[in-house]
């Protein structure tokens, strides 16, 4: 790459100013790309990140080297207190992400006339630094969903009820960490005003929401994700409409389903009916046998699915780390709180 000529600074100072902001953008860019490399495990982020460093390191010339004077800085050394505050790594994160932005505007300024190039691209690269900042924060939330998605053990799926956000209440104070709103009664407004309670409520417990079915409704309130049956939307659509940070799962029926489920991307399956159900009548059983062999093939979060209650639950007590998805036993119950506890009881 054939770079435009630089005109040294005819104040050395500037030329101190310069090299102090390379230095200063191209750290920060470290921390970032180690970020998305170690953690997020992100390799398209990385490699960008990687691409804008090694841009600024070719417009560290040596003219900006040769005026580095660190033992004549006021302010080297200086922290401010607001740096303790950094208690997470997002923290970090974002402060270094601001760190770089503010080293390429001073650059963007002080090089438009001696060196235009590094001026261009500085401008280039800190306006992408606004976009990816918002990418990698998305991706960090789609990392966070699913670590709940996995440490979840009883789904709750809602149907209609009365007092529906008082049940789901009790679930959650429980310790359910993830709801599944299902409705096939009300109207698309209701739906709407019914969902959007229950994901306010499920964020006040830090527990996942999820639409069962409808794509529509989950954008409108913000849900963590979608959940499809076998004749539903495409995973594939569904993702480019939901984007990579939501939670998509899908129901499953045979070993089919549950090989096209994992080749499809999906994030968590439901597998079932295990026993009879109230919830789809329709559905024959597969039988507990079938579960775990469903439950040997896979290496997603898969929930057990379909007449599952205090009953039954005592037919599975065999399987180790069991999943279990539920609607009838708490939804019907004259006590969701203390049903709610007697399930999780079982799972331990």
């Amino acid at each position: 790459m054939k770079l435009m000529p630089v005109t040294p600074p005819s104040d050395n100072r500037i030329a101190q100013l310069i090299d102090a902001n390379l230095d200063r953008a191209r750290e920060g860019l470290r921390v970032m790309e180690d970020w998305c490399r170690f953690v997020l495990k992100r390799k398209d982020f990385s490699i960008k990140l990687k691409d804008w460093r090694q841009q600024l390191g070719a417009h560290h010339h040596e003219i900006y080297r040769k005026a580095r004077l660190t033992s004549e800085d006021p302010a080297m050394g200086i922290s401010h207190l607001l740096q303790n505050n950094r208690s997470t790594p997002e923290d970090i994160f974002i402060a270094n992400s601001s760190r770089v932005q503010e080293a390429l505007r001073v650059l963007e300024e002080f090089t438009r006339i001696t060196d235009p190039k590094l001026s261009e691209v500085a401008t280039k690269i800190r306006y992408e630094t606004y976009e990816i900042e918002i990418k990698v924060l998305n991706a960090k939330e789609g990392i966070d969903k699913r670590q709940v998605l996995k440490d979840c053990s009883i789904y709750l799926v809602t149907s209609n009820k009365k007092d529906l956000k008082g049940i789901v209440l009790q679930a959650l104070e429980a310790g359910v960490k993830m709801i599944q709103y299902r409705e096939k009664f009300l109207n698309d407004n209701e739906k709407l005003n019914q969902a959007k309670v229950l994901a306010s409520l499920c964020k006040e417990y830090n527990s996942l929401f999820i639409v069962n079915d409808r794509i529509d409704i989950a954008l409108a309130v913000d849900a963590d994700g979608i959940h499809l049956g076998q004749e539903d939307t495409p995973t594939q659509i569904a993702r480019e409409l939901l984007g990579p940070a939501k939670i998509i799962g899908r129901s499953t029926h045979c070993l089919e389903d549950i090989k096209n489920a994992e080749k499809e991307g999906c994030d968590y399956i439901g597998i079932g009916p295990i026993f009879p159900s109230e919830t789809k009548k329709e559905l024959h059983p597969i039988g507990i046998a079938y579960l775990m062999e469903g439950l040997n093939k896979t290496l997603l979060p898969a929930f057990a699915i379909g007449g599952i209650n205090i009953s039954s639950i005592n037919k599975l007590n065999h399987i180790n780390n069991l999943r279990i998805a539920v609607s009838d036993a708490i939804i019907n119950s004259n006590d969701p709180f203390s049903k709610t506890k007697e399930l999780f009881n079982y799972l331990t």
